[in-house]
């Protein structure tokens, strides 16, 4: 009888003490789920915002500094939740940091990417929307995030390089000016009038609207080949142009080569065959 009694007993305490946990803990529990909550949606809300606001001024600094901002806005939410359920903020905050110790020992690489890209966000050598050459790779610039950027090339690939290599590699960046020379070389023969073939170069570059006079063209003898007369033709283009100027100007060429009788030769050989009668 006795014992029964002791379990009873025993079983009301330890219903009373559960009670009395459930009644201490379910409402920091609960405000602590309703704090997390909130407080993602509203870090989500201002990251938004953040990211329109900057996104109009500076698109370069835009991904990098939200993506900091909501990493770190994130981890003092954790650490405030974790003080409203009852955890020691010190302790947690030691545990962090070790747990942060190991991780960065670790992915040494990764914080050499965040330095990078600290290092472009600061000395700026491209930013997006600009095309670059790094890598082995030429696209334009479509983001700088945290540890990489992204680089769309031209043919529509999406290349991630880690900004580590960005920063301590070297690259081309071929927008950075408004205007470049368009480099290009045609070869005439050895017998062709040197002087009617630079003025058809010159007349060419005259009628495309896409020429700049400024700086003026060079068209000159650039070497003497083995199978023809190599002219240098040098014209300075907008940088958007480039590309479609180069392409155009080799059709041009072509044909009014054509029809002024100028000849652009190809490698070839003699072959002499001789019939040795015994």
């Amino acid at each position: 009888m006795e014992d029964l009694l002791g379990t009873d007993i025993n079983a009301s305490e330890l219903w009373d003490q559960a009670l009395s946990l459930v009644m201490t803990y379910a409402p920091k529990v609960v405000l602590a789920i309703i704090t997390l909550v909130l407080g993602l949606w509203l870090i989500n809300r201002c990251i938004g915002v953040l990211d329109k606001k900057l996104g109009a001024k500076d698109p370069t600094l835009n991904k990098f500094l939200c993506g900091l901002i909501s990493a770190i806005l994130k981890v003092m939410l954790l650490i405030s939740v974790a003080s409203m359920i009852g955890i020691a903020t010190t302790s947690f905050i030691a545990v962090i940091g070790a747990a942060g110790l190991a991780i960065g020992l670790a992915l040494q690489g990764s914080l050499a990417n965040f330095a990078g890209g600290v290092l472009i966000l600061i000395f700026k050598p491209f930013k997006v929307g600009d095309t670059i050459e790094a890598q082995g790779y030429l696209g334009a610039v479509a983001e700088i995030q945290i540890l990489y950027t992204v680089v769309n090339t031209f043919d529509n690939r999406r290349i991630v390089i880690p900004n580590g290599s960005l920063s301590n590699a070297t690259l081309v960046n071929v927008s950075i000016y408004d205007k470049r020379r368009c480099d290009m070389t045609f070869g005439i023969h050895y017998d062709d009038d040197i002087d009617k073939a630079k003025a058809i170069l010159q007349r060419l570059f005259d009628e495309d609207e896409r020429s700049l006079q400024d700086p003026a063209p060079r068209i000159c003898v650039g070497s003497l080949g083995d199978n023809s007369v190599n002219l240098m033709f040098r014209a300075w283009v907008a940088t958007d142009d480039l590309w479609p100027y180069y392409w155009d100007m080799h059709e041009k060429v072509k044909k009014a080569f054509d029809a002024e009788g100028i000849t652009i030769p190809f490698p070839q050989r003699d072959v002499h065959v001789y019939n040795k009668s015994e």
